[in-house]
C-alpha cells in the first residue's frame, strides 16, 4: 500500500510540474521580470520533461 501511495504521489507531482511549466510558458517578459526569471531560464525550465 505504501508503494502505491508513493507512485500516486510521484504521478501527482509530475502533473503539478507540467501544470506550472505550462503556466510559466504563458507569462510575458514583464511578468517574468517581476518574478526575477530570465527568458533563457524560462526556456530551460519549459523544455524539461515532466518527470524532472
Amino acid at each position: 500500500m505504501a508503494r502505491l501511495r508513493g507512485l500516486l504521489r510521484a504521478f501527482a507531482d509530475s502533473l503539478e510540474r507540467a501544470r506550472t511549466r505550462r503556466l510559466l510558458g504563458q507569462l510575458n517578459d514583464q511578468q517574468l521580470s517581476d518574478l526575477g526569471i530570465s527568458h533563457a531560464d524560462r526556456l530551460n525550465e519549459v523544455d524539461k520533461p515532466f518527470w524532472r
